[in-house]
């Protein structure tokens, strides 16, 4: 069998099961309209993908290639024709070239777009020394550094040191970051630190 019979070939069954199974498909990937967002907003060429975010993805000529997906656990969305993709941790831009080049195995100069449809909830918690700790929703599209978020949590106690602890998990393995936020608030050359959702955040109190 040659490319273009193999490829027609998984056309027809991709066909066929959307035949089969479109309204369970339908009903599995509607998204709530109260949670829609601005597919056109400046924050969201920014934002990086995340687990359980909803998405859109047009194939340029290409229809039956084109699906609304929610990135799974371990980041990826399933694409007709050439399976899982991974693009957790990708602005849209980005996610849209991971696709295309997942999909120039079997077409020429293929074009996607994609849209970001819902956001998941992106929470971090801050610990320790500031005003307020706890559990924090991030906003939708924005990017939120450490010294926000330290903000978000009241700000730091009158007896916060400053050494900051940030956990995260990365592939599956927890990381632990020490920060100096008196370094981070003098030296501007310092790139900002950002938070990522489930970040737990620890303030360190100061030794009379």
């Amino acid at each position: 069998m040659d490319f273009l019979s193999r490829l027609l070939s998984r056309r027809r069954l991709w066909l066929g099961l959307v035949l089969a199974c479109g309204p369970a498909l339908a009903e599995s990937a509607e998204v709530p309209r109260a949670t829609r967002v601005d597919p056109g907003g400046p924050a969201s060429m920014t934002y990086q993908l995340t687990a359980q975010d909803v998405i859109s993805v047009v194939v340029f000529n290409e229809p039956e290639l084109s699906v609304q997906a929610r990135v799974d656990k371990d980041g990826a969305i399933n694409m007709p024709l050439v399976g899982l993709v991974r693009i957790m941790g990708q602005n849209i831009r980005d996610a849209s070239k991971t696709i295309e080049s997942a999909l120039r195995e079997y077409l020429v100069k293929p074009q996607a777009s994609v849209t970001i449809l819902l956001y998941t909830k992106r929470r971090i918690t801050v610990l320790g020394q500031v005003n307020k700790p706890g559990t924090i929703d991030l906003p939708d599209e924005s990017a939120v550094d450490l010294m926000e978020a330290i903000g978000m949590a009241g700000g730091f106690s009158r007896i916060a040191n400053d050494k900051i602890t940030v956990t995260r998990t990365v592939n599956g393995r927890e990381e632990v970051l020490k920060l100096d936020s008196k370094a981070m608030r003098k030296d501007g050359s310092i790139k900002r630190f950002l938070v990522l959702p489930g970040d737990t955040i620890s303030v360190g109190e100061r030794l009379f």
